[in-house]
C-alpha cells in the first residue's frame, strides 16, 4: 500500500511516494511557479502511482477549518499568484483520494514525532529558521491550529544591547523573523552566514534572539522538547550557544527533567531534511484511516 506526500514550498514542491513504515520508494521536486504552471504537474506525477491517501503540508496562511467554505485554500500568502487558491479542492478533484492537509512546519514537527528522534512525545516544537521562521506546535497529542495556526515566527523580541538592527520584517520589524532569519543576517551584515562562519559575535547575537523565543515557547507552550530545523540551523556552532542562551533567560525560574539536559532537550531535525515529506506520509496515512471509519 503506498501513501502519497506533498511538501508544498514556496520555492518547490516535493512529491514523494512512500511506505506506511516510513520508506520512500521515490521522490521529485518541482519549481513553485504559477498554479497552472505548477498544479498540474503535480497531478501528473500522483495519478498513476497507486496511493491510497495523499498529505499535504504547505506555506502559508492556510485554511485548516474543515467546515469552512474555504477548507484546504493558501489564503493571504504573500506570493501573490498563489491567494486564495483552492489547494485541496484542486488536487481531491483530480484524485479522489483521502487527503491530509496542515502547515509545512506542522508536517516537520509531525515527521520527527512520528518516524525520527522524537517519536512518542505528545507536546513538541518543531522551528524552522532560514529564509523565514515558522513553527509548528503539538500539544497533548494534537497538532496547534486554533483560530488560524501559529506563526511563531513573528513573536516580538527585546533587542540585544549591541545590536542596532531595526528588523528585517515588513510587518513587525523586531519580530523573532525580522531579527534572526537567513534574510535579516545578510541584512544586517552584508554577507550571507555561512560567510559569517567564524565571526563569533553574530552567532552570539543570534543565538540570544533564538534564546529568547525558544524561552518565550517554553513558558507559555510548556514543551517537551524542541526541534530546529532550516538552513540557519545548519551552523552547528548555534546549538551549544543557544542552550547557554536559555539557561541563562530562564534564570532557574524552572526546575524539570528536560530543562536539566539541555542537550536532549533543544535538539537539531533528525531526518536528513525529509522530516516534512514523512510528515505529509502520516497525514496521508491519519486520512486514510479517518476516511475508512466515516465509510463503517
Amino acid at each position: 500500500m503506498y501513501y502519497g506526500s506533498l511538501e508544498a514550498g514556496g520555492t518547490k514542491m516535493i512529491c514523494a511516494v512512500c511506505e506506511e513504515n516510513g520508506k520512500i520508494i521515490e521522490q521529485v521536486s518541482i519549481p513553485t511557479l504559477s498554479p497552472e504552471e505548477t498544479i498540474p504537474k503535480i497531478i501528473d506525477y500522483f495519478k498513476d502511482k497507486d496511493i491510497v491517501a495523499l498529505g499535504v503540508a504547505c506555506f502559508g496562511p492556510i485554511d485548516l477549518h474543515k467546515d469552512s467554505k474555504t477548507y484546504g485554500y493558501i489564503t493571504s500568502t504573500p506570493k501573490l499568484k498563489w491567494q486564495n487558491y483552492p489547494l485541496i479542492p484542486t488536487l481531491q478533484k483530480a484524485l479522489s483520494i483521502p487527503m491530509g492537509f496542515d502547515t509545512d512546519v506542522n508536517g516537520s514537527l509531525l515527521g520527527e514525532i512520528s518516524f525520527g528522534s522524537s517519536k512518542g512525545l505528545e507536546n513538541a516544537i518543531y522551528i524552522t529558521i532560514g529564509t523565514g521562521i515558522g513553527g509548528g506546535v503539538i500539544s497533548n497529542g494534537k497538532l496547534l491550529h486554533g483560530m488560524l495556526h501559529p506563526e511563531l515566527g513573528h513573536m516580538l523580541l527585546v533587542p540585544h544591547p549591541k545590536d542596532s538592527f531595526a528588523g528585517n520584517c515588513p510587518f513587525h520589524k523586531n519580530c523573532f523573523e525580522g531579527m534572526a532569519s537567513g534574510p535579516a543576517l545578510e541584512k544586517r551584515y552584508g554577507k550571507k552566514g555561512i560567510e559569517l562562519v567564524n565571526q563569533k559575535e553574530v552567532w552570539e547575537i543570534e543565538a540570544y534572539y533564538i534564546g529568547q523565543a525558544l524561552c518565550n515557547l517554553i513558558l507559555t507552550l510548556s514543551p517537551e522538547r524542541i526541534i530546529l530545523g532550516g538552513g540557519v540551523m545548519h551552523q552547528e556552532q548555534l546549538f551549544p550557544l543557544i542552550r547557554k542562551e536559555v539557561a541563562t533567560q530562564l534564570n532557574d525560574y524552572l526546575k524539570t527533567k528536560e530543562l536539566a539536559d539541555l542537550d536532549h532537550y533543544i535538539v537539531p531535525a533528525s531526518l536528513n531534511d525529509n522530516q516534512g515529506i514523512l510528515g505529509c506520509l502520516q497525514l496521508a496515512i491519519d486520512a486514510k484511516k479517518e476516511s475508512s471509519l466515516n465509510l463503517r
